[in-house]
C-alpha cells in the first residue's frame, strides 16, 4: 500500500493509541546528524512507547562494525527507526540480528550499494572536510540535495543542519563516508523482513528519491509506504508532525 500523508489520516498501522507500547525505541540519525535530527519525534513519542535511545553512528568505518557495536549495547528487543545512513545501518542490524527487532521504520534511505560514480567523489569530499571546508561542503550539498523547495528558506533549519555537522567534525565525516562508500547491498535482505515496517519518503527527496522507497516497499511483505508532500530528505525536521504521527501509529500496530 502506498499513501500520500497529506490525504491519509488513518493507516494500516492505526489502532487504539491509548495504551503505552513498552517496547524500547531506537532511533538512528543520518550522516553528520545527531539526536537533534529526531528531537521532534522524541518529544512527541515520549510516554507512548518504551525508553527512547538515539544510536551513535560515529565511531566505526563500516556498516557491519557500526551495527555490531550498537547491538552490543541495546536491549534484547526493540523497535528500530533509521533515516538515510541510519536506515542503512538499520538494515545491517536486521541482517545480523533479525530476531531482536520487533518493528522497523525506514525513512529517506537506500537499500542498494553505493554507485561507483558516487564512491569516486568520496575521496575529494573527505579531503575538503579535513582542509577546514566542512561547513562549506555541507551547505553546497544541503540546499540542492537535502531540502524541499519550501525548506530552503528556513534559516533556523539550515543553521541546525550545519551545526550538527560541524559539531561532529571532519573525522566523523571521514568515518561515515567510508562506511557509506563500502556498504553491502541490502536489497536481497528485504524479502526476508517480516516485522511491521513503515517506509517514509519526502516527495522532493533528491538524495534518496521515491523510486528507492518503492523498491523497498515492493520487497517487504506487508510494509507501508508514505510519501510526504512538500518534503525533502530530512523528513523528521521538514515535516515533523506528519512523521511523528505516522511513527506513533506504527508503534501501536
Amino acid at each position: 500500500m502506498i499513501y500520500s500523508s497529506n490525504y491519509v489520516l488513518r493507516s494500516h498501522f492505526d489502532g487504539d493509541l491509548t495504551p503505552m507500547n513498552v517496547t524500547p525505541l531506537v532511533l538512528l540519525p543520518g550522516m553528520m546528524c545527531d539526536q537533534r535530527l529526531w528531537q521532534p519525534q522524541i518529544k512527541h513519542l515520549q510516554g507512548v512507547c518504551g525508553p527512547i535511545t538515539v544510536g551513535d553512528l560515529t565511531e566505526a568505518t563500516s556498516m557491519e562494525s557500526i551495527a555490531r557495536q550498537l547491538l552490543t549495547s541495546l536491549p534484547q528487543q526493540f523497535a528500530l527507526a533509521g533515516l538515510s545512513m541510519g536506515g542503512i545501518v538499520a538494515l545491517e542490524m536486521l541482517r545480523q540480528a533479525p530476531e531482536r527487532i520487533e518493528r522497523l521504520a525506514l525513512l529517506d534511505t537506500n537499500a542498494s550499494a553505493e554507485q561507483p560514480q558516487r564512491q569516486a567523489k568520496r575521496v575529494n569530499e573527505i579531503a575538503l572536510a579535513h582542509s577546514g571546508r566542512l561547513r562549506e561542503l555541507m551547505i553546497e550539498e544541503m540546499k540542492p540535495h537535502y531540502l524541499a523547495d519550501d525548506s530552503r528558506e528556513d534559516q533556523a533549519l539550515l543553521d541546525l543542519i550545519v551545526a550538527m555537522a560541524t559539531d561532529l567534525g571532519p573525522h566523523v565525516f571521514e568515518r561515515q563516508s567510508l562506511a557509506l562508500r563500502d556498504r553491502p547491498d541490502a536489497v536481497g535482505l528485504l524479502a526476508s523482513i517480516d516485522c511491521p515496517t513503515l517506509i517514509i519518503c519526502g516527495e522532493q527527496d533528491q538524495l534518496c528519491p521515491v523510486a528507492y522507497h518503492q523498491l523497498i516497499h515492493e520487497q517487504i511483505r506487508g510494509s507501508e509506504l508514505h510519501i510526504i508532500e512538500r518534503c525533502g530528505h530530512l523528513s523528521t525536521l521538514e515535516q515533523p508532525h506528519r512523521v511523528s504521527n505516522l511513527m506513533r501509529s506504527w508503534l501501536h500496530y
